[in-house]
């Protein structure tokens, strides 16, 4: 960490240069270590404040809390209210202060909104640059606990309350779980000293855990080497949730797309592993999981990243051929009538005007895959037809309406049966 040095003898214009030059090169500040002194006194931009810039200089002998946050998080502006009234009850004891890297603009525009009105005396940071960099994070909200001008704690939002506000200020125990947020580009878990070892390297790695982990977020990511991918995770889903995104791509390995109406859930208590994992709770029910091979197994990540969650959890999903009903699309004649004209290409049917334009057919059987509200059957694409399409619907609600339209191109849509790859999931 580079401290600044302000000399007498040295310009105004140096020092502040100086001051500027050295928070560009701040490397990240970990839990426990001094901020430096150009933290108290360098202007940050802010909005919903009587002055355009402020800085921590008054906030010296206070417990600071960083609450870094974006306008797409609604965990952050869920927590908005709660952060005022905590600034509210320890007063003079504590400053809480919203940081953002999105622009002015952005965070104007948002507080004018009918939505932003509500959180209108929301104090915060503005294009953010500079704490974003002292204390690097991949996930908001994050918060990062500054007292006696050393960083005590860096937390996720859902730990600030009056009872740990109070262990802090208290010098107390502190019930505070750290969050030290992890890169998405290295295996999770694995130690950064790890990377020393010069004589070693990673052959192949896999991590299976239940319960919410609080330093990631709910997500996926990958390990790539350009095109090939030899290993990927999921983090914070439910059960069902890594079954599905296996599926998707094993479905996709051998040329067909896997929907939840490729699914069966023969489980004796199917909540337990499929949930909605936006809505809160259920923490306890969540797995991550994590799993690479070497280059040359690459082809073999999904079948094996399979097997080895079956292994280890108490139920096993395979994926294995059922005759089932099903609506498959066909050509009724050899007579084109839905190539493309060209043009900007559109692919809407979800909503007024309900039409493809310059699309693959893709489109149509996302659309009608995507929901049980038009069809609870899977939906099958026998045409062959390789090129752009223009198609229009009057409307897009009901199946025999979308059926006699598509009459008109040719096209019909109709109900078999037919033997197709099923996601199955069992208890052991």
């Amino acid at each position: 960490m580079k401290n600044i040095f302000c000399r007498g003898i040295l310009s105004l214009a140096f020092t502040l240069a100086t001051v500027e030059n050295s928070f560009a090169q701040n490397k990240s500040i970990k839990v426990g270590e001094t901020v430096p002194e150009s933290f108290w006194t360098k202007p940050l931009q802010a909005v919903n404040h009587p002055q355009k810039t402020i800085n921590f200089n008054v906030d010296k002998n206070k417990l600071i809390l960083l609450d870094f946050w974006a306008t797409w998080c609604s965990a952050c502006l869920k927590k908005f209210p709660e952060m005022e009234e905590l600034k509210k009850k320890f007063s003079d004891k504590i400053n809480i202060i919203a940081v953002t890297n999105q622009n002015r603009a952005t965070i104007e525009k948002f507080f004018a909104s009918n939505n932003g009105q509500r959180y209108k005396d929301v104090v915060s940071v503005v294009d953010d640059k500079i704490l974003t960099q002292m204390f690097p994070h991949t996930a908001v909200p994050f918060i990062v606990w500054i007292k006696d001008g050393k960083i005590i704690n860096t937390t996720d939002g859902g730990q600030v309350n009056e009872q740990t506000i109070t262990e802090v200020l208290k010098n107390e125990t502190s019930s505070l779980q750290t969050v030290i947020q992890i890169d998405r580009k290295r295996p999770l878990m694995l130690s950064e000293n790890f990377e020393l070892e010069k004589l070693s390297s990673i052959v192949s790695y896999n991590l299976f855990a239940k319960g919410r982990i609080r330093a990631i977020p709910f997500g996926s990511g990958f390990h790539r080497d350009g095109e090939i991918v030899y290993g990927r995770q999921f983090t914070n889903f439910s059960l069902m949730n890594i079954y599905r995104g296996i599926s998707y791509e094993l479905f996709r390995e051998f040329g067909d797309k896997f929907s939840d109406k490729r699914l069966i859930n023969l489980t004796k208590n199917p909540e337990a592993i499929d949930f909605n994992t936006t809505t809160g709770g259920n923490f306890d029910k969540l797995y991550s999981i994590e799993y690479i091979v070497t280059k040359e197994e690459a082809k073999n990540l999904y079948p094996r990243m399979l097997r080895y969650v079956n292994e280890n959890s108490n139920y096993v999903a395979s994926i294995e051929k059922k005759t089932v009903k099903c609506l498959v699309l066909r050509r009724t004649s050899g007579i084109d009538k839905m190539e493309s004209k060209g043009g900007e290409s559109i692919g809407n049917v979800l909503k007024s005007p309900y039409m493809l334009k310059n699309v693959t057919l893709d489109y149509l059987l996302s659309a009608l895959e995507a929901t049980n509200d038009i069809t609870t059957l899977p939906v099958i694409d026998e045409t062959g037809y390789q090129g752009k399409v223009d198609l229009k619907f009057s409307s897009f609600q009901d199946l025999k309406s979308i059926q006699k339209e598509l009459s008109a191109y040719n096209l019909e849509l109709i109900e078999v049966e037919k033997e197709l790859p099923i996601l199955v999931v069992k208890d052991k």
